[in-house]
């Protein structure tokens, strides 16, 4: 996400190396320009954002920190929308009702998935309403991922009239007193005369308290270009880029906000369903900058990890107790956070390491299948005390894994040295250890 963006500002910083080097700066302008261009940034953005950039470093000065500070202060404020919401405003009174349009194949049923979970971690009730009647089995994908991952579904069997099923939708969305209305429309593989027919006939019917327009994040201008088309025919209140962790560009981001003057709401940063993340500028310029985004690390964390149950844990830690049923059990909140890269953008200083990182799976991955079939080859006994493994018992795990007696062990000794190190940041100094550690990784990218 933004690995392009971000690239070429650490490029252009380093042609600055005095103080008052006007050949310099010139150099770290037209580096900054070439690199947005290959970004796919719209000149008209990029030649704004440049002299901005150019103004604030002549007035206060040329040097690196000011060529820093005014890059981030304008691209935050290209980014930004004057006077309009960020991330999920609920209407006064629910249900709260959100029209997702867009074109077909843009991920507008995976975003809008995305989006009731996300809003069913902050203890919201999502009904999703079937309204996309046009693409083949659409309605059926959209139920088997309600049921995997536990959202209602409104939908009409044998009905071919979108208008109606919204209707109905919105009927029972107040009848089990719904606080979130996600009305999920059909799309074309191109803007045309029916579509915008039926999604108008549908907003008015509704009047939705929001219209999000899902833009692929790889479709460049493009994009822009669509984005717009949509704005001017239906008036929307903000947009959702999926598969922004595909795209290393962020081109679009830029355009969208800049050229149509619509912001940003969320963006999608992976592909399991906990990877959206509201869309706040100075989060995100943060980010891009290396000074990561402890705010929204903060806020997924306590979507997800139950305060109470912490808490217990890190008492756990601090005693030695930590065993393989927590493991699983970390494992499982872990998973919910979405994306172990975008997780370690956030942190400060390890942007480096983010984008160096082959993504884990929680769910596929060799290593995690190897661990749970070891685990899950324990007698609850063992689990609750890993100090019972004897070598028999290494080996009937092993057998039951389908593993070596060597894979268990190896696993058994980082399990402990794991623990061990836990504890050790649980105890007085352990935040000062930690540190040590963040900035040995970051010196080693």
């Amino acid at each position: 996400m933004f690995e392009l963006v971000s690239e070429s500002f650490k490029a252009a910083v380093n042609k600055i190396r005095f103080v008052d080097d006007e050949k310099a700066l010139k150099n770290a302008l037209e580096t900054l320009k070439k690199s947005l261009l290959k970004a796919d940034v719209h000149h008209k953005v990029m030649k704004e954002f440049l002299g901005l950039v150019e103004g604030d470093v002549r007035k206060n000065g040329i040097g690196q920190r000011q060529f820093l500070e005014a890059v981030k202060k304008n691209l935050e404020e290209i980014l930004s929308v004057a006077g309009k919401n960020q991330g999920f405003v609920f209407a006064p009174k629910p249900p709260t009702v959100v029209l997702m349009v867009g074109l077909q194949g843009g991920g507008k049923t995976t975003s809008t998935i995305k989006l009731a979970h996300y809003l069913k971690l902050r203890h919201k009730k999502v009904l999703i309403a079937a309204c996309d009647l046009q693409r083949l089995a659409a309605v059926e994908q959209l139920r088997q991922l309600c049921e995997a991952h536990e959202i209602e579904l409104f939908s009409l069997e044998g009905e071919d009239d979108a208008l109606r099923v919204a209707e109905q939708a919105l009927r029972r969305a107040g009848e089990i007193l719904a606080d979130v209305l996600l009305v999920d429309t059909a799309g074309r593989l191109a803007i045309d005369e029916v579509l915008m027919g039926e999604l108008k006939s549908i907003k008015n019917a509704l009047r939705p308290d929001e219209i999000f327009y899902v833009a692929d994040a790889m479709s460049g201008q493009d994009g822009v270009r669509t984005a717009a088309s949509f704005n001017e025919a239906l008036g929307l209140s903000g947009v959702i880029l999926s598969k922004f962790d595909a795209d290393t560009k962020g081109g679009v981001a830029l355009g969208i906000a800049r050229q149509i003057q619509l912001p940003l709401r969320f963006i999608g940063v992976g592909e399991k369903v906990a990877d959206l993340e509201p869309f706040i500028p100075d989060r995100i310029v943060s980010r891009i900058m290396g000074e990561g985004d402890l705010a929204t690390l903060a806020e997924k964390t306590a979507a997800v990890i139950d305060a109470k149950e912490a808490k217990k844990i890190g008492q756990k830690i601090k005693r030695g107790d930590f065993n393989f049923n927590d493991f699983l059990a970390q494992m499982e909140s872990v998973k919910k956070l979405g994306s172990m890269k975008s997780l370690m953008g956030m942190i400060p200083g390890l942007s480096n390491v983010a984008s160096n990182l082959k993504d884990l799976d929680l769910d596929n991955s060799k290593e995690i299948i190897h661990i749970r079939a070891m685990i899950s080859s324990m007698t609850p006994k063992e689990r609750e005390h890993p100090e019972l493994l004897n070598n028999a018992r290494k080996r009937r795990i092993a057998n039951g894994a389908g593993l070596s007696q060597m894979e268990v062990n190896r696993f058994l000794k980082q399990f402990g040295n794991a623990a061990k190190l836990a504890k050790k940041f649980s105890g007085k100094g352990g935040m000062d250890h930690l540190m040590n550690l963040m900035n040995q990784a970051r010196r080693q990218f």
